[in-house]
């Protein structure tokens, strides 16, 4: 279903995996050699290819490698190449620096070390990692229906991305679950990073036995066409057979769309459905202090912004699963007309929701964006001078955003008698797990 292995149900049209003994031949027209039964002399003498002389040979290809197809038809034209490179080149460029920039930001400045933080963190090095050792290699295959970098990183390749996308949905889902506590639990003690660091190893665990399969499974094959040329594919071949046929992949691919799409994607819309209407749809009883009025905003700005990265996740994604769901079960989509057109575009569409988080975070968030641009106007500071930067705008205010402030609330609790007793409650909210 994912990256490479989803390439051969896309380009591989009619590729017999059968083994079976039969007569051998080459072609006068070409130095290549084929291994025929006396049905594929048939076929080939009754079909539409040009004829070729075939003589007896000793060593070649063997049947189930040949193709058809009388040449590769999946080479892009070579301005097709061109605007495609510029449209995956942008999208890994803008991913790679802008989540290296993410964690620059946040692993360098103290004042940034907060449990959401380094959730960010982890989510920026999945979205790296996706776009630098999966979608480059995945992109050069797609152009032209070749890959070229061995059977060992078809293993690697096919890892990755089930790891990555694995981390990246499952952080988001654990960033959703630790502001539905705070928000929603105020009193209960907040994550501490020790539970952060367990929980982000048990995510990569858990991404790592997901993607198992691809390392086992994940091969490569040389494919021979009749005018000679051949191609490499990378796929997964399942004990029941290739992805294309196996029954194994099938509910592989209904596993990985459940652990990966449909469980978090639902578990988010509960969480954030909950802290928005407890953040806005919810009135207390009683005045609020400048600290609580404050307190609510930034725990407003942060909900929105992580929930604008759950909404693009979820929109990123879902044609990329409907798609291998749709091919399955109507696998004659695949000849359609301009199909390798389509699935680049929905590839790109899944890969490129790597490059939107930064984005997102230098628009929402003040501290981001001021840590942009820093570094786009290549101003240089020490560690001290960066701590303070990142504070400017709430010093400006007045306001320390990263103190611990005692806040104390009142509260109204009506007796039996009707009246009206005044209850003082205090609570400590700690600014800087609110503030990014």
């Amino acid at each position: 279903m994912y990256d490479n292995s989803m390439n051969i149900s896309l380009f591989s049209n009619g590729v017999n995996n059968e083994s079976y003994p039969g007569l051998t031949f080459s072609s006068t027209n070409s130095s290549s050699q084929f291994n025929l039964t006396n049905s594929d002399v048939y076929f080939i003498n009754n079909s539409n290819y040009p004829q070729n002389n075939w003589s007896v040979s000793s060593s070649s290809p063997s049947p189930s490698d040949v193709n058809p197809l009388e040449r590769n038809k999946f080479i892009l034209p070579w301005w097709q190449q061109v605007i495609w490179t510029l449209v995956f080149g942008g999208m890994i460029l803008v991913a790679t620096g802008g989540n290296t920039i993410v964690i620059w930001l946040v692993l360098a400045h103290k004042r940034m070390r907060t449990v959401t933080n380094y959730f960010i963190v982890n989510l920026s090095i999945a979205d790296i990692m996706v776009s630098t050792l999966n979608v480059i290699f995945n992109f050069t295959c797609m152009l032209n229906g070749d890959w070229p970098f061995g059977t060992l990183y078809c293993k690697i390749s096919n890892y990755i991305a089930i790891v990555s996308v694995s981390a990246s949905v499952l952080t988001l889902m654990a960033i959703s679950i630790d502001r539905y506590v705070a928000i929603i639990y105020p009193l209960k003690p907040r994550m501490s990073k020790k539970t952060t660091v367990f929980i982000t190893l048990a995510i990569w665990i858990i991404g790592s036995i997901l993607s198992l399969p691809n390392i086992l499974y994940s091969t490569t094959k040389r494919e021979y066409f009749l005018n000679g040329d051949y191609r490499d594919i990378c796929f997964l071949d399942w004990p029941d057979g290739p992805a294309t046929s196996s029954k194994f992949d099938y509910i592989y691919n209904v596993i990985i769309l459940l652990v990966t799409y449909m469980v978090p994607i639902c578990s988010m819309c509960f969480t954030y459905s909950r802290v928005g209407l407890e953040l806005w749809g919810s009135k207390g009883i009683g005045e609020y202090t400048e600290k609580q009025v404050e307190s609510m905003k930034s725990k407003r700005k942060i909900v929105k912004m992580m929930i604008v990265v759950f909404v693009i996740f979820a929109v990123c994604w879902l044609p990329y699963h409907g798609y291998f769901l749709l091919t399955h079960h109507f696998p004659e989509m695949m000849e359609a007309d301009y199909v390798q057109q389509i699935y680049l575009i929905i590839y790109w569409l899944a890969m490129s929701n790597s490059m939107y988080n930064p984005i997102i975070y230098c628009w929402m968030n003040s501290r981001f964006r001021e840590g942009f641009k820093k570094i786009f106007c290549c101003l240089c500071y020490d560690n001290s001078d960066s701590d303070n930067f990142l504070e400017s705008k709430l010093t400006r205010r007045g306001k320390s955003s990263f103190s611990e402030a005692c806040i104390t609330e009142t509260k109204i609790r009506l007796n039996g008698n009707g009246h009206g007793t005044a209850l003082m409650m205090d609570e400590t909210i700690k600014q800087a797990e609110y503030r990014l």
